[in-house]
């Protein structure tokens, strides 16, 4: 039997997470959550660019409570602790993208909130997304033909000139003098579920860390950009750097590096991997690289069709991990306690 599920909110990456539960059957899509006024009491699979489902999105919570669907798919920007207790209470699990790991970095109050409240419902709640999320996953398995580990690194190297995400984007530095003394703070505070990442993957192999620390990095622009999103002037921010590393004796052993870059008029000039790198040092030493591709089919009217792909990746991790989340055993849980996640009931024969 398929599980039932609720999707929560229809944003850029809501949308592909409605799509892939309506068509996969193994999901069974029950309800909709629509932010937007002007998105409530349409079908959503208007909503998501399918033909109708027969379930209408709405923003009545305590309708969608009462639905008591096996799982939220839970995809807002940000993690909002309220909705999620109240979810969890009900015995409801989530599978989210919204900058959620382990919720240390949300503090541990909150944390302590989200224990009690899967401890009281018997629910699970788990996070993930492209990265952090996947490619700490990719590195975890990268490092299973490893008899020595002596550091992993994880970086996300992109130019994300077309990625449109001002409220993620300015609050971590971006646009501001490369001057601006609260930079390297602004990025610890903007990046700060990749430390929770690091916890994942210290979990997963077993090791404990004394510290974890954020490294940041600038480059300014050469001229002024207009992205129509954003204006960076010319001696702005328009490269950020970050490494969250988890240290034992002083030494990394895990480094979660990204490098985003805005234009092609940098200082420092930044080259890029254009992907995901996995570096591990010890024996042997290994270097997994992952590269996100449109399909031989793919019809690209303008960059923004391109920008899909990057909601898919950000997206599917979540979905496919459902069935897992469902059967998994009440509390916060990550990659290191689930079983694999592979993309089952999306394979075209």
């Amino acid at each position: 039997m398929p599980h039932r599920v609720v999707q929560w909110t229809t944003g850029n990456v809501g949308r592909r997470c409605l799509r892939a539960i309506v068509e996969n059957p193994e999901l069974e899509l029950v309800g909709c959550y629509a932010w937007s006024d002007d998105k409530v009491g349409r079908d959503a699979g208007e909503l998501a660019g399918l033909p109708p489902t027969g379930v209408l999105a709405t923003n009545d919570v305590d309708a969608l409570i009462a639905l008591a669907p096996d799982c939220i798919s839970y995809n807002p920007m940000w993690p909002n602790v309220d909705e999620l207790v109240r979810f969890l209470e009900a015995g409801i699990h989530v599978s989210s993208t919204a900058a959620f790991i382990t919720g240390h970095a949300m503090g541990e109050g909150d944390r302590a909130r989200l224990e009690e409240a899967c401890r009281r419902g018997g629910a699970t709640l788990f996070g993930t997304g492209m990265n952090p999320g996947f490619a700490n996953l990719l590195a975890l398995v990268s490092a299973g033909i490893c008899d020595r580990i002596d550091k992993i690194t994880v970086l996300e190297s992109v130019d994300s000139t077309g990625y449109s995400s001002p409220e993620t984007e300015l609050p971590i530095g971006f646009s501001q003098p490369i001057t601006n003394p609260d930079l390297p703070a602004m990025v610890r505070r903007g990046t700060a579920v990749f430390g929770d990442a690091v916890l994942m993957m210290a979990d997963a192999l077993r090791v404990e860390v004394d510290e974890v620390v954020c490294e940041a990095g600038f480059a300014a622009a050469t001229e002024d950009l207009d992205l129509g999103y954003m204006k960076i002037l010319e001696g702005c921010v328009a490269g950020i750097e970050a490494s969250w590393q988890g240290r034992v004796g002083g030494k990394a052993v895990i480094d979660l590096q990204v490098r985003w870059r805005k234009g092609q008029h940098l200082e420092p000039d930044w080259e890029l991997e254009h992907g995901y790198l996995v570096e591990i040092e010890g024996q042997p030493r290994i270097r997994t690289k992952l590269d996100v591709l449109p399909p031989h089919d793919f019809e690209a009217k303008s960059f923004a069709d391109f920008m899909v792909l990057g909601m898919i990746i950000t997206g599917l991790p979540a979905v496919n991990a459902i069935p897992h989340v469902v059967a998994a055993e009440p509390g916060i849980r990550t990659y290191a306690e689930l079983p694999l996640v592979t993309g089952a009931g999306f394979v075209r024969a």
